[in-house]
């Protein structure tokens, strides 16, 4: 019995740990699908690199390309007053509002060297992670969205989107290639699969989708629709022009009312023909909220910038045997927020001068970072050079800690300050006690 006993017993804590993995991995992915966006705005993205060159694309403000180019400002080209003259030509033609570096190869001396652009205007300059860049850049979905530029302009496309609209394009990648995980490889892929596509709709779902420019990769996420509603609604938005309300949806073939029920609360239309069309009110709740401005003798409108006129809406008058009070609390609470993006919005970040690689560090030293990985034992932390550093759990607070999560998310930006370095193998260990 004994080999019969210990087998079970290897599969059970197996399976107990594959939980745990899988349990970590979907709170990163979440944390990071839920990053802050710049939002539309139009975008410099930049593809670092040394020998080959820096990839330079300008996006829109809805993320399509409008420009691309190469640029070879560091060793060994070192033609840094060609490059200048490139960026600052495509700031005055475009006027850029932001610039998005990977943070790759090159990532740091390429900010160090956009800092250094004359600036018609002010430019925000921010540092993108670039995990799973090259996979998306030749994925399917990048040749069919590109399908006449290489791979490292769809990569460089990827690091622009990614600063402006983070879940809208990382929908686009498998999460196992972000690498915001431990031991993501070795679980039950089966499980971590179907984890991972829960978050992803999740959030999603909670975040909503401007219904204009969304792709049909983000759009197959929302409840209700699929792959094939999802195109169908990309199709009918290209041969038609941008949807002007919700209730258009009804006319996208196959669209039938089970479908346009589920999802039209989680689309969003900026600028609508209906007010309520840019909010997560339901198209079935626009009666409510159009007696609700009648009975207040305004326009549903006022009755949404005004928060004067809302604090009069007395809720148990509109209470029916279809609708009840948690309903209206809801609808009361998106008016009182419409179309508010849960997510915040995106602000740039500068690492600490002089710090490029491993050598430039020195025990003792403080630092900002930005939190970009989180495990069981601790997390990982981006100091601006090519390795992250780690932050032992025991390292994170002066009392017990038994999860990082509880201290740190992704994305966080915290200050630390450097405990051992071995540069044989290159690797950083951090501390983030009596460092503030």
């Amino acid at each position: 019995m004994s080999p019969s006993i210990e087998t079970e017993f290897r599969q059970l804590s197996k399976e107990k740990a594959d939980i745990a993995a899988i349990d970590v991995f979907s709170d990163n992915l979440r944390q990071l699908l839920l990053s802050a966006p710049l939002g539309q705005k139009v975008v410099l993205g930049i593809d670092p690199g040394f020998r080959t060159g820096c990839k330079i694309v300008v996006l829109d403000a809805s993320g399509e390309l409008l420009e691309n180019t190469t640029i070879y400002p560091h060793p060994p080209q070192n033609d840094t007053s060609g490059a200048t003259k490139t960026l600052t030509h495509l700031i005055q033609k475009h006027n850029i509002e932001a610039i998005a570096i990977g943070n790759g190869t090159a990532g740091r001396e390429s900010v160090d060297f956009c800092r250094t652009l004359p600036q018609p205007h002010p430019i925000s300059i921010f540092s993108v992670n670039e995990a799973g860049a090259s996979i998306y850049s030749a994925s399917e979905a990048a040749r069919e969205e590109f399908p006449e530029q290489d791979l490292t302009v769809r990569g460089a496309i990827s690091i622009g989107r990614r600063l402006m609209d983070p879940l809208a394009e990382l929908v686009k990648i498998d999460p196992k290639s972000i690498g915001v995980g431990q031991y993501q490889h070795d679980v039950n892929q089966p499980k971590l699969k179907e984890s991972l596509d829960s978050v992803v709709a999740s959030c999603v779902n909670s975040v909503g989708v401007n219904l204009n420019t969304a792709s049909k990769h983000l759009l197959s996420y929302i409840s209700g629709l699929g792959p094939t509603l999802a195109q169908n609604i990309v199709k009918y938005r290209t041969e038609n022009g941008p949807f002007k309300a919700r209730k258009e949806l009804k006319k996208v073939p196959r669209m039938g009312e089970k479908a346009f029920e589920q999802s039209a609360g989680f689309l969003r239309i900026r600028q609508g023909e209906h007010p309520l069309d840019n909010t997560a009110v339901h198209p079935e709740s626009y009666p409510i909220v159009e007696k609700m401005a009648k009975d207040l003798g305004c326009s549903v409108d006022e009755l949404i910038k005004q928060s004067t006129i809302r604090k009069q809406i007395k809720v148990n008058q509109y209470v029916t045997e279809k609708v009840g009070i948690p309903t209206l609390n809801d609808i009361i609470k998106e008016l009182n927020k419409p179309g508010l993006d849960p997510r915040g919005e995106a602000k740039a970040f500068s690492f600490a001068d002089g710090i490029h690689s491993i050598n430039d560090l020195k025990t003792d030293m403080v630092l900002q970072g930005i939190v970009n990985n989180i495990t069981n034992f601790g997390a990982f932390v981006d100091i601006g050079i090519k390795e992250s550093g780690l932050v032992h759990v025991s390292q994170m607070a002066n009392r017990f800690i038994k999860n990082p999560a509880e201290v740190v998310k992704l994305n966080q930006e915290v200050t630390v300050r450097i405990v051992e370095i071995d540069y044989a193998r290159k690797r950083v260990q951090l501390s983030m006690k009596d460092v503030n």
